[in-house]
């Protein structure tokens, strides 16, 4: 299954009985499937349902010495990790995202420790919970995950103050929900609103730049990102603030084996883009920190992180 998704709002948050506002938070969207039986397990799926349970080892095994233990749910979530300043910040989850190595993973659970936020349930004991409204669901949540690792973030009446609130603490934004709205997987509801607070859009990657005077892709020092249209990868510009060494050596094993000899833009990239430039099939999606677009470029653009849980069809 995959889950449901929020539309972008259109600047102001909406108001009445009829909604509730929750925070927008910067992590890996992921389903949580516990089944009953002699083979209870809790598998975990992204957003384009790969299986990634064995990554989050610490996520799918909270629930091992609860009473849910055993209990048939689905739930709705995401993954978080704090930066230094104490803020979820998708970078930090991404020391995590690609690794599969049992031991590895077992060290990074230490260094590297994460919180599932739970904010939706679609299943209980059997029983299709996604035709009911969410203030149902929502309840229902709250009850069954309750004393459990699993955290059910909460959920606000004033969408404005949470708003502000957000901004001032440098949250990303927030999602306002209708609460009559009925789970539609895979869909990009109305009903879902997502607000916020930075230019954060997610791009596809055409190319890479090396570092100047340096030999290697060991030493990525940019990408050349694009936005999807109906005439194709269109150009949106170089982006190297915000890729460090951390970063470099991540990108440069996501970009290896992806080299194509010609330019996979529609539009024409200028000269002082392509001179260097390492051409690579337009698989790859990250996102990026800007202060908006100019004519087609974006402006002062900052690296922010692999989206291995988005395609480009996604976009």
């Amino acid at each position: 299954m995959r889950p449901m998704l929020a539309t972008t709002g259109g600047g102001h948050v909406p108001t009445g009985e009829e909604w509730t506002h929750e925070v927008k938070w910067d992590g890996m969207r992921i389903l949580a499937d516990t089944t009953s039986g002699p083979a209870a397990r809790t598998r975990l799926t992204s957003r384009n349902e790969n299986d990634v349970t064995a990554s989050w080892p610490d996520v799918a095994g909270a629930l091992d010495e609860t009473d849910l233990a055993g209990r048939d749910l689905l739930v709705d979530g995401e993954v978080i990790a704090l930066n230094a300043d104490g803020v979820p910040d998708f970078r930090t989850l991404q020391e995590r995202l690609h690794v599969r190595k049992a031991a590895t993973v077992a060290r990074l659970v230490n260094a590297v420790p994460v919180t599932y936020m739970a904010f939706d349930l679609l299943r209980l004991d059997g029983r299709d919970l996604t035709d009911e409204p969410l203030e149902r669901r929502r309840a229902l949540l709250a009850e069954v995950l309750d004393g459990t690792p699993w955290q059910v973030p909460g959920a606000y009446d004033d969408g404005e103050m949470l708003r502000e609130a957000t901004l001032q603490q440098g949250l990303e934004g927030i999602v306002s929900k209708r609460l009559a709205s009925r789970y539609r997987p895979g869909e990009r509801s109305p009903h879902w609103l997502k607000l916020a607070h930075r230019h954060r859009v997610s791009y596809v990657v055409g190319g890479w730049r090396p570092q100047t005077g340096a030999e290697g892709i060991d030493r990525l020092a940019a990408l050349l990102v694009g936005e999807p249209t109906p005439d194709g990868l269109a150009y949106r510009g170089r982006v190297g603030s915000g890729i460090a060494a951390t970063q470099s050596r991540a990108l440069a094993d996501a970009v290896a084996g992806l080299t194509r000899t010609d330019s996979p833009f529609a539009d024409e990239v200028p000269r002082v883009d392509r001179l260097g430039t390492v051409w690579v099939e337009p698989v790859l999606v990250v996102d990026v920190d800007s202060h908006g677009r100019g004519y087609a470029r974006l402006r002062q653009p900052s690296y922010r992180g692999l989206r291995p849980d988005l395609s480009p069809e996604d976009l």
